[in-house]
């Protein structure tokens, strides 16, 4: 069995102090992956930039205090990369990736942007010269008899089943048009598969993402933009995947939830 799970910290060293350390020390999970660290790794406590028992890559952002994704391994791995070969990107602290015995497993910070600004064009750039490498890391992969594994903030909520307001985001970054095309695209020309989707078809959400204004996370009203996007060869091995929603407001660590995804041999 491998268990991956994905989480947006939010700030691992905010994080750190409302629950993620506990919560560290009772995942199942064989790999974690996270997203928007905003940390050096000097600047997290012991217990968070190497616990024990863990395998840790750090790889913060040129840019203090922003995006920053990390992955722990249980075992150690055979190999890690920090980005995708951009030279706009790679130090952005938005990818990393580590070779596991049969599968590579990548957290990705994809960028949030934010309509008619320079932020909604630099998420633009970073969609533009991510498809390609996707596409090229999945027929390399498959040359070396291996499967990969994407799990991350990917800022986009592909279908309306993907949040509960959706009629009023159709402006909104994060379920703009050409932003689900492009994730249509990942799907269908890359031929990624989203394991939470392929588990769960019917399914409203279920959401990863709710703000912390007003009553979202109490109406459940949320996004699901926080994927585990697997080669059609490791999805077809999940045998569960899910949202670990925290019980109630007081107990979040983050705005985000953990997704989790369980794959069989």
């Amino acid at each position: 069995m491998l268990t991956v799970t994905s989480v947006n910290v939010n700030g691992l060293r905010a994080a750190a102090k409302k629950g993620f350390v506990p919560w560290l020390a009772e995942t199942s999970a064989d790999v974690v992956c996270l997203q928007e660290v905003r940390a050096e790794p000097q600047q997290l406590p012991d217990e968070v930039r190497e616990p024990e028992g863990w395998h840790v890559v750090h790889a913060p952002a040129a840019a203090k205090g922003r995006a920053g994704v990390s992955l722990y391994t249980r075992r150690e791995p055979e190999r890690v990369r920090v980005g995708f070969g951009s030279a706009e990107f790679d130090g952005s602290g938005r990818y990393v990736e580590a070779d596991l015995p049969g599968v590579t497993v990548a957290s990705l910070y994809l960028p949030s942007g934010e309509v008619g600004t320079e932020r909604q064009d630099e998420k633009v750039r970073f969609m533009e010269e991510f498809l390609p490498y996707l596409k090229g890391l999945k027929e390399r992969a498959a040359a070396d008899g291996r499967e990969v594994l994407v799990c991350g903030d990917w800022n986009i909520a592909h279908q309306e089943a993907d949040l509960k307001n959706w009629k009023a985001n159709r402006k909104s970054s994060g379920f703009l048009p050409e932003e689900r095309a492009w994730l249509t695209r990942v799907f269908d020309e890359a031929a990624y598969v989203d394991v939470v989707r392929a588990l769960h078809p019917d399914q409203e959400g279920p959401y990863t993402w709710w703000s912390y204004r007003g009553k979202a996370f109490d109406n459940d009203s949320g996004w699901r933009i926080d994927y585990a996007v697997a080669t059609p060869g490791l999805a077809g091995r999940a045998v569960k995947a899910y949202v670990e929603r925290a019980a109630s407001y007081d107990l979040r660590w983050s705005d985000h939830a953990p997704v989790t995804a369980v794959f069989g041999h």
